[in-house]
């Protein structure tokens, strides 16, 4: 990732920047425009605005927390991208009380729906927010990373219940109030008019593997990472991963 961030964090982003990076270039090439219109939700202290901004586009991030739009600020003035992100205050279920419909090239709706009451409204807006054959990159948990992660760590009967929960929670603790499957995501997408152009899974290996060695292990991380980027594309892959990335296109008129 061309913003330098720590060695694990770059484990967690990689594969998901990589894919809307590419995205967001060939949108230029259709558009014509160097400058696209990005809309992060829930896009906190603009881990992936702030990188987007850095490419020249002009990035608005909605998020609910004050705190996390301070953040922003500070990190967008150090980068030098201060011109181009613009933080509000706001969420994806009240998303266009902030933002207007079809104003955007780009939609990021990342680590969103876990959290909202309503997921089937969270993808519908955030497609509203879109141009038509705008594009559109959706980041949510994944169940069964969730499951084999529980089941590793000894906790069979969590694994089980986060197994046959309808939101996919381990237990009353659980910090994640919901978990999706491929199906799932890629089903409420395409409900609400985006072509799913690709899948991917992010973080098969990375929260499986010892800290330890990643941060020791000469050459283990620039490993991982390759090792990540050719699981993501794998649908045998897509089961176990922590997280699930889907990319999609904003149908036309006449498609929809």
């Amino acid at each position: 990732m061309s913003d330098p961030m720590r060695p694990r964090a770059s484990l967690r982003t990689a594969v998901v920047w990589d894919v809307l990076k590419d995205a967001l270039d060939r949108r230029v090439k259709t558009t014509g425009r160097d400058a696209l219109d990005v809309l992060d939700t829930g896009g906190g202290s603009g881990n992936f605005a702030v990188p987007v901004a850095r490419l020249g586009h002009r990035v608005t991030v909605v998020d609910p927390s004050p705190n996390a739009l301070f953040a922003l600020e500070r990190r967008t003035a150090e980068a030098g991208v201060a011109d181009r992100v613009t933080g509000v205050q706001g969420d994806a279920l009240g998303l266009f009380d902030v933002v207007e419909r079809e104003g955007y090239d780009a939609v990021l709706c990342h680590g969103v729906l876990e959290y909202v009451d309503d997921p089937a409204e969270g993808v519908r807006n955030a497609i509203g927010a879109l141009r038509p054959s705008g594009v559109l990159s959706l980041l949510a948990a994944g169940l069964g990373g969730a499951v084999l992660a529980r089941a590793l760590a000894g906790h069979f009967k969590e694994a089980q219940r986060a197994l046959t929960d309808p939101d996919g929670r381990w237990g009353d603790g659980d910090p994640v109030p919901r978990r999706f499957t491929t199906e799932q995501l890629t089903g409420l997408v395409e409900a609400a008019g985006v072509r799913v152009d690709a899948v991917h899974g992010v973080r098969v290996f990375a929260d499986l593997v010892p800290g330890v060695l990643v941060d020791t292990e000469p050459g283990a991380l620039e490993a991982l990472l390759k090792l990540e980027a050719a699981a993501a594309e794998q649908p045998a892959f897509h089961s176990v991963a922590t997280q699930l990335h889907v990319l999609g296109e904003k149908r036309g008129t006449a498609e929809a």
